[in-house]
Parts: C-alpha cells; structure tokens; sequence
C-alpha cells in the first residue's frame, strides 16, 4: 500500500470510521492540530538536556496521537484513549517540575536558549489544538472526549513547566514579563 492516494486530492478527507468530511471542517483542524502540536514537542525533545523532561515529553506524544484519534473517530470509541489518570501523570510530572525550581513566579519571556525556545513554541501550539477541540466540542451533537480537552489544557501547563527545568539546566536566567519595559539605547 502506498503512502499516496490521491483521495483527499479533492479537499475531502476520511474520519476513522470511513465518514467522508471536508479538510476545512472542525474535526478536521483540531486532530490536525494535535498532529501539528504533537510536532513541535517532537521538536522540543531533540533540544531538551533533562532525562525527566524527555520522558513525559515522550509519553506526551504517545497520548497525542491517543487524543488526535480520539477527536479523529465520528463517535465515542470503544475503550478510553486518554484517561483521567493520564491528566493524573502530567499534574505530577508539573509538580515535580515545581518542586525544583519553585512554584509560578509570572509570565516569562519565550527565551533563553533553543530547548526553552522550542517548548514554548510546542505550548503555545497546544493551546491551539485546545482551542480547536473546545470549537469542535461546542458543535451541536458533539463528542469530543473530556479528557481530551484536560489533556491538552494540562499538557500546555506541563511545556512551561519543562521550559522552567531546561532553562536553569542551561544556566539561563528567566526572563520575566516586565509592562514597562523601555527600549534599549541605540
């Protein structure tokens, strides 16, 4: 079997049961958004140095490709594919996260070296695809998993999380948010 086969070549597409639908529908973006976000933490684990990180960062994507065929299906699947306890493992991997470096001190600049860098990205990609799954949750007749929707709101909170470990195992400082901000001599 091919990789191609030109029948999506008309701007439809096929959901995990079959169920022709157009690309441009609600669906459609939020799994491949999912597809998109679970990319770009693909991207942030070739630059994260901390084993802890790559680990949940790694579990991650394997439940993303969990919620994108969870949001995929045209109706609730036969088993769970994300779980409560799976929103359990990132509250704890954020936890822990925090015990090592301290709690939520503001909102910080999406800097400081490439892995912080790119792990914002992949947070802010998540939200995304939050958002995509809570537009396609708020359609009529509607079946998009809760846990779904608390994976991908926890997993945002887990990138900034992880961008706080990688940026002191780089030496970088944080960079907080600073409303007053002057520009820089020239």
């Amino acid at each position: 079997m091919s990789i191609y086969t030109r029948a999506g070549d008309s701007g439809t597409t096929r959901l995990g049961d079959g169920t022709p639908v157009a690309k441009s529908a609600a669906r459609v973006n939020a799994y491949g958004t999912i597809d998109e976000a679970n990319s770009f933490v693909g991207c942030a684990r070739c630059a994260v140095a901390d084993p802890a990180v790559d680990g949940i960062l790694r579990f991650s994507q394997q439940r993303l490709l969990n919620c994108s065929s969870a949001i995929a299906a045209s109706g609730p699947p036969d088993e769970p594919l994300v779980t409560a306890g799976d929103v359990v493992a990132l509250e704890a991997a954020i936890d822990a996260f925090e015990g090592r470096v301290g709690g939520f001190r503001g909102f910080v600049l999406p800097s400081g070296c490439e892995a912080v860098a790119r792990l914002h990205v992949a947070r802010t990609v998540v939200r995304r695809a939050e958002r995509e799954c809570v537009t396609l949750a708020e359609e009529p007749a509607s079946d998009v998993d809760r846990h779904v929707l608390a994976f991908l709101n926890r997993l945002s909170d887990l990138l900034f999380a992880a961008a706080r470990i990688e940026s002191v195992a780089a030496g970088a400082s944080e960079e907080l948010w600073d409303r007053q901000a002057v520009p820089p001599n020239a």
